[in-house]
């Protein structure tokens, strides 16, 4: 069998220390790039697209907003002290495609075990691609929304004028999974696009970025305070009672916003950046803050 020819892969390797022969291995060939803290990884993040990221737990959990918008598209590996079984679900529960032992960062088999992740991740978005809505909702996908942003940041080349992205992280939802079974979260998940969808003008866009993750694309405003009055005003919105199977639904809403041009011009970094603040911000002990500054 004649062996393919490969792309070269990206690798971002954070504070975990894999080897180095990586860049001629025959499951990649790798380009990596070296981090040795969260602030410049999370640059990094930012800045490009990366086929897998290896970082160390406790690294992780410093920065895992900025990881929550990483593995929607890129392979994330966890490397652990300890690899029981516990630990592994937890992981993986959390978006990591495989949870390696600080042993495995020197052996024969991270190659391959690299790769396997990347492809499963690929195939994993394919397959998420092939869909045009959320099937629950019938929100457009994160796919559908970026294609918006780049529609109107097209336009906005040749008629300057603001826009913004802002994305809802609502906490509630797993719990409720858990007491009251799917199709009771799929009838909340319903209830609350259409919340958001009463919430705003036509022209705006609302999109299923996640099981517990909305965006919505404003198509103009006037000043960065106009995003963060919708925001405020889409967080209160969903964070409103509502009663499911005989229940009480409490919710908490964190909110992260993405501005044209403020924040840049590309409609994957708008995203990444506003997903990055929702997952950051805290929800506990009240009403969340937008946290839309740097």
């Amino acid at each position: 069998m004649t062996t393919p020819t490969l792309r070269v892969l990206t690798l971002l390797d954070i504070a975990a220390e894999a080897r180095r022969d990586l860049e001629s291995s025959a499951f990649g060939p790798f380009d990596m790039l070296a981090r040795d803290t969260a602030r410049p990884a999370r640059d990094s993040l930012a800045d490009g697209a990366f086929d897998a990221v290896i970082l160390d737990a406790e690294t992780a959990e410093s920065m895992y907003g900025a990881l929550e918008h990483a593995a929607m598209d890129t392979a994330v590996l966890i490397v652990c002290d300890e690899t029981d079984a516990g630990t592994t679900i937890s992981w993986q529960q959390r978006g990591a495609e495989q949870v390696l032992r600080r042993s495995d960062l020197n052996s024969d088999v991270l190659p391959g075990m690299l790769r396997s992740a990347i492809e499963r991740k690929r195939h994993e978005c394919q397959a998420r691609k092939a869909y045009v809505t959320d099937v629950q909702t019938g929100l457009p996908h994160q796919e559908q929304l970026i294609e918006h942003m780049s529609h109107l940041l097209a336009l906005r080349e040749r008629e300057p004028a603001p826009m913004a992205v802002l994305v809802l992280r609502v906490e509630g939802i797993a719990a409720t999974q858990a007491r009251l079974g799917s199709e009771a979260v799929n009838l909340l998940r319903r209830m609350l696009a259409a919340r958001l969808r009463a919430g705003v003008r036509a022209s705006d866009v609302v999109a299923s970025i996640g099981d517990d993750r909305f965006a919505v694309l404003l198509a103009s405003i006037l000043t960065p305070s106009d995003a963060q009055h919708v925001g405020a005003k889409l967080s209160q919105a969903l964070r409103a009672p509502i009663k499911l199977a005989g229940e009480e639904i409490a919710l908490a809403v964190a909110l992260g916003i993405g501005e044209y041009p403020q924040h840049g011009a590309n409609p994957d970094a708008l995203l990444r950046r506003a997903i990055g603040l929702a997952g950051a911000q805290t929800t506990a002990g009240g009403p969340p803050g937008a946290a839309n500054d740097e």
